[in-house]
């Protein structure tokens, strides 16, 4: 591990603390996004990574070189801000090579780096002649342009329509993983943060909540409101039974241990994810029906908002499925609802469909 290591990092803005003791080990190589709500802290984790604000407590480890009170230009840290922050007056290729030290040759390097993010050709130009993919381009290159040991990235894609964003946040990572960089990602978008790191960590209180895999941290959450900020997600109660769990979508496998070996009760909160629904237009063999409330139609996907029968008490909120695009569910129409496990389940009370 030589990438970026933060131990008990606690910073503070007057009485009111932000970051209270966080731990995080980023791999030497790898992309990593953290992902929390606005006001969590993560744009202050990224200042404080960077150099910008000073830590009240705790240490910042890049490269294996202890950066916590070294100046942010002796960090050799790449940063890449919101809108990429161009200077309006020079080039591309001199926004690039505007941090090169003077004795390496600041022309080359600038080309050299527009090639490799995919704007060879365009070093002439001036920011207001290019989109905005081609921007956050320029800026990711000025970043690699320090030969940086660490890339932080301060959500740098909300600038972007919805049909260029998925394009240009896949070919950075690209970039990224071909140049070999260590980055860190700032967002509060759940799908940019799946889709584009290695690892996720989720931040909150202060502290990272859960840091894994995108697949580790949306299938195994650590508790239910990790559960709800990482996606859609439908709360069920049950019954455990053996390696299963009784619910009212019917009995369902359990992934991972047993919730009442750390809970103590049998009783249990079960997550089921939107796309492990299956909606069918007849009611037979399903163990739940319900009416449909909302259809929203996404072209590749649709989602599709079922309020359950309350089975003789008040019925609860709506379930989320996920479907493939097609013919649409009709709000008022009656449906049944199946589920696919495995599920993953805690011990304790929560509002949702009582089992039946």
């Amino acid at each position: 591990m030589s990438g970026l290591v933060i131990s008990g990092l606690s910073k503070a803005y007057g009485d009111l603390p932000v970051l209270a003791g966080l731990d995080l080990a980023v791999p030497d190589g790898s992309l990593t996004a953290i992902l929390g709500p606005s006001g969590s802290g993560k744009t202050t984790l990224l200042r404080v990574v960077a150099g910008f604000e000073p830590a009240d407590r705790g240490t910042v480890t890049i490269g294996g070189i202890d950066a916590t009170n070294l100046p942010p230009e002796a960090r050799r840290v790449g940063y890449v801000p919101q809108e990429g922050a161009l200077f309006p007056h020079l080039s591309a290729e001199r926004n690039v090579a505007f941090g090169v030290e003077r004795r390496r040759r600041r022309t080359e390097v600038g080309r050299d780096l527009l090639e490799l993010v995919g704007m060879a050709g365009m070093g002439k130009r001036y920011p207001h002649e290019l989109s905005g993919g081609q921007q956050q381009r320029v800026a990711l290159a000025r970043a690699l342009a320090v030969q940086p040991r660490l890339v932080l990235l301060d959500e740098p894609f909300s600038a972007l329509d919805a049909g260029l964003r998925a394009s240009v946040r896949a070919d950075v990572a690209g970039i990224l993983r071909k140049a070999g960089a260590t980055a860190l990602l700032v967002t509060h978008d759940q799908d940019e943060a799946l889709s584009w790191a290695d690892h996720v960590a989720v931040i909150r209180d202060g502290r990272i909540g859960q840091f894994g895999t995108p697949q580790d941290v949306y299938t195994n959450p650590d508790d239910p409101e990790l559960a709800q900020f990482l996606g859609d997600a439908n709360l069920v109660p049950g019954v455990v039974d053996g390696g299963s769990v009784r619910t009212v979508l019917g009995l369902l496998p359990l992934d991972g241990p047993h919730p009442a070996a750390v809970g103590g009760a049998d009783g249990v909160v079960v997550l089921v994810r939107p796309e492990q629904l299956r909606l069918v237009r007849e009611s037979g063999g399903a163990p739940l029906t319900g009416l449909v409330e909302e259809y929203e139609f996404f072209g590749h996907d649709a989602v599709v908002r079922v309020r359950p029968d309350g089975n003789g008490t008040q019925p609860s909120a709506p379930l989320v499925v996920r479907v493939a695009g097609g013919p649409a569910w009709e709000p008022g129409e009656r449906v049944g609802l199946a589920a696919s496990g495995p599920v993953r389940a805690w011990a304790g009370a929560e509002n949702g469909v009582s089992p039946s």
